[in-house]
């Protein structure tokens, strides 16, 4: 497998397998639900080769890998035996702010791949019709428009999958509550004369056509909605959690969908679709309003901080916004306004990768900026921007001002299409171009080059990322550490000692020293991450990541703490040259055990190499192990 070595530093660091309630994936994340967030060691997630980095968002640890993470992901579901579905029951609470952008990242992630797919192939459409490629009625319009349209107009099924799934019933029942909403010969009730007319003289006045029951149903449109289905589901996951208590296992199967949806749809219809349709058409009407009441000061503050919103992963609550805003008005003012960010990201890190003399940067810079050409910016973000702080900066500024000129320009997206380059089709008018697409243009443009410029002349030095640079002239030099050694004495060879996980290498790669004075010295700053309640055993994580042990003797746990006197308690910061610990060597041998110890990384398989020093005599601050990574 590909990414096999990187699965399992992974499903190490967040705890291992029993640690994981559920695992899913979005563009560039993995998104990790975890039992216990303590036992995951983000700062070593961070430093594993191919993660970016870690974010915490939403009651979810976010691994984030890039744009081959659905590969990544594939292979983590294979290695840990692991599904996207693991059982959530034990879920622990997360508030109720985090919980919603839970439900609706764990609802939209899995069809925005699609749902992005299908809207750029309707934008391309109207552009062609636009060009005068094609004609509406054509048979070639005809197709591509049913391509482009059909997952938005069909919305409530695939969301009462998603939703279903989420929600922990039967996916498939939440499919058919979601077909029943856009079933074609229900669009037929609202012809002709109404029965009634239902809240006459208010803002809901409704038309009656048909009733279930004696009860009036008010017909909505529901091709292409999000919040009834949602709503719908929702409830419809409490009834069959409850069916499925009173009804007899051997019946089980087909009565508790029965009965699910006849309860369901019927009160979909005659409530819960009316009044989420009400709710999401309130909800647009403020949007727009926030909107209109200044779209410069609105694109200047949602430009300059959709990054932000991003690494916060609180970007989704404006999702479901943007689709109900499509499905109300045919259109959507508040989404287009951080189009501009992955343009902004582009300019500056090519900025960077231009201005910089650090080779291994500039490796990463170029493929980031091709990245954040075609909408994917976490690379940029995580691996260039963020870390050096004034790129990081720069980009919003520039994000900030694509926005306003978005906001002048009253720029429109009237689909759901993809990112960077890819979202061109989404600003196109299906009526043709108008000035809301050129001013889409203005803004990336204004981005890109306003990031690079403002990067390139003032916001980036390459002065650190020189001293820093991990390469030589000749480009063949691997990045190295040397640790000093721990111990005074005499040194050997792993495998020369008796105690075979040792000399095998199993526990990982070192050396043994036998040493000639009771002294275990900090070889390196970090933390001590282990100490044996025997005190015969120390375990140190260096700040760089390397996992040390440092075992006092052969079979010495049997002392029981016995000549052994620990200077520092588990847990502690310490720094290179610490006396950590002092025992007895002579007690410690007249009680009939080797005092030979073994100092080993533990985690040599994270490295390409650990070599210990020739030298056959160490003293604490000579050199004995170089970690190749």
């Amino acid at each position: 497998m590909k990414y096999e070595k990187l699965v399992k530093n992974i499903l190490k660091n967040v705890g291992g397998k029993e640690n994981i309630l559920s695992l899913a994936h979005c563009v560039t994340r993995l998104r990790f639900k975890l039992k216990d967030e303590s036992k995951a060691n983000k700062d070593k997630l961070k430093t594993i080769e191919g993660v970016i980095t870690v974010v915490e968002s939403g009651g979810q640890v976010q691994v984030v890998i890039g744009n081959h993470v659905s590969d990544v992901y594939s292979e983590f579901v294979a290695v840990s035996g692991l599904s996207s579905e693991q059982n959530q029951e034990s879920e622990k609470k997360v508030g109720v702010f985090n919980s919603f952008i839970d439900v609706i990242s764990g609802i939209f992630t899995p069809i925005l791949g699609v749902l992005a797919a299908t809207g750029m192939i309707k934008g391309l459409n109207a552009l062609f019709v636009f060009l005068g490629w094609i004609t509406p009625q054509s048979g070639t319009y005809q197709i591509l428009q049913a391509i482009g349209d059909c997952f938005f107009y069909f919305l409530p099924i695939f969301l009462g999958y998603t939703a279903a799934n989420k929600f922990k019933m039967n996916k498939f029942t939440g499919m058919a509550i979601g077909a029943a909403l856009v079933y074609p010969a229900l669009a037929k009730m609202t012809a002709g004369k109404p029965l009634y007319m239902l809240f006459a003289g208010s803002i809901i006045q409704s038309p009656v056509h048909s009733t279930f029951l004696g009860i009036p149903v008010i017909m909505m449109r529901y091709a292409s909605s999000v919040i009834p289905i949602i709503l719908a589901t929702y409830f419809a996951a409490k009834v069959e959690r409850f069916l499925k208590k009173i009804i007899p296992n051997v019946v089980k199967t087909f009565l508790t969908p029965f009965f699910t949806l006849l309860i369901v749809v019927p009160l979909t219809f005659i409530f819960i679709g009316p009044i989420a349709t009400w709710l999401g058409t309130l909800l647009g009407k403020l949007t727009l309003s926030i909107y209109n009441f200044n779209s410069v000061i609105c694109g200047l503050i949602m430009g300059g901080f959709w990054q932000v919103l991003v690494m916060f992963g609180l970007h989704w609550g404006f999702i479901p916004i943007a689709i109900n805003n499509m499905a109300t008005f045919g259109y959507d003012s508040f989404f287009p306004l951080m189009l501009g960010t992955p343009f902004a990201t582009a300019g500056v890190v090519l900025a960077i990768a231009i201005k910089t003399k650090n080779k291994k940067l500039k490796g990463l810079a170029f493929p980031a900026f091709i990245s954040s050409v075609f909408g994917i910016s976490e690379p940029s973000l995580y691996g260039i921007t963020l870390p050096r702080k004034k790129p990081f900066i720069l980009t919003l500024v520039s994000s900030s001002i694509a926005g306003a000129i978005f906001g002048i320009f009253n720029t429109k997206v009237y689909t759901m299409g993809g990112l960077g380059i890819f979202g061109l089709p989404s600003c196109i008018n299906p009526e043709g171009l108008d000035q809301g697409f050129y001013g889409y243009l203005i803004g990336i443009a204004t981005a890109f080059i306003l990031g690079f410029i403002l990067t390139y002349l003032f916001g980036y030095s390459d002065k650190n990322d020189i001293m820093n640079d991990d390469t030589d002239s000749s480009d063949t030099q691997a990045v190295h550490e040397v640790l000093t050694s721990p111990l005074k004495g005499d040194v050997y060879e792993l495998s020369s000692i008796d105690d075979k996980a040792f000399s095998k290498g199993a526990l990982g790669k070192g050396v043994a020293i036998k040493p000639i004075e009771g002294r275990v010295i900090a070889p390196a700053d970090g933390v001590l991450t282990t100490l044996f309640s025997t005190g015969h055993a120390i375990g140190i994580t260096t700040d760089s990541g390397i996992e040390l042990l440092i075992h006092i003797g052969m079979d010495t746990v049997k002392l029981d703490g016995k000549y052994f006197y620990p200077k520092f308690k588990q847990g502690d910061k310490i720094k290179k040259g610490d006396l950590l610990l002092e025992f007895d060597i002579e007690s410690i041998e007249s009680d009939g055990y080797s005092i030979i110890s073994p100092i080993i990384i533990t985690n040599s398989d994270e490295y390409l190499d650990v070599v210990g020093s020739d030298i056959k005599k160490t003293d604490y601050k000579d050199e004995l192990l170089t970690v190749m990574v």
